[in-house]
């Protein structure tokens, strides 16, 4: 199982391998939403970790570009930012779950979940 994390801040990038790293047998990162699509069509990971903001290109972009490449692929926008309209519009993306970088339990739960089935 692969991963692929999209996350400018490289100490949240860390701290994401290490709390999921236990789960995947490959972890592949990269920096930008910029970036995430051409990622994903060389890693074709099982699951993307996405930050929202981000440089050059926000996580609902990568997220839409990603779906509309590869419409089965699974992404949890992970954010700070704790805002219903930005979940709507993550979901509305493509994304299959939002979660606070805050309570990365839910993350667990939302893979545990996914790896089960």
């Amino acid at each position: 199982m692969k991963v692929l994390i999209v996350e400018d801040n490289p100490r949240m990038r860390r701290m994401l391998t290490e709390f999921v790293g236990h789960k995947f047998t490959e972890i592949c990162e990269c920096y930008d939403g910029d970036q995430a699509l051409a990622s994903y069509a060389e890693h074709r990971p099982d699951w993307v970790l996405m930050d929202w903001q981000m440089p050059n290109m926000d996580g609902i972009t990568a997220t839409r570009e990603i779906i509309a490449e590869f419409p089965t692929a699974k992404i949890c926008l992970v954010t700070s930012y704790d805002d219903a309209f930005l979940k709507s519009e993550a979901l509305e993306a493509g994304a299959k779950g939002f979660v606070l970088k805050r309570n990365l339990t839910e993350l667990e739960l939302i893979l545990v979940s996914d790896l089960e089935h």
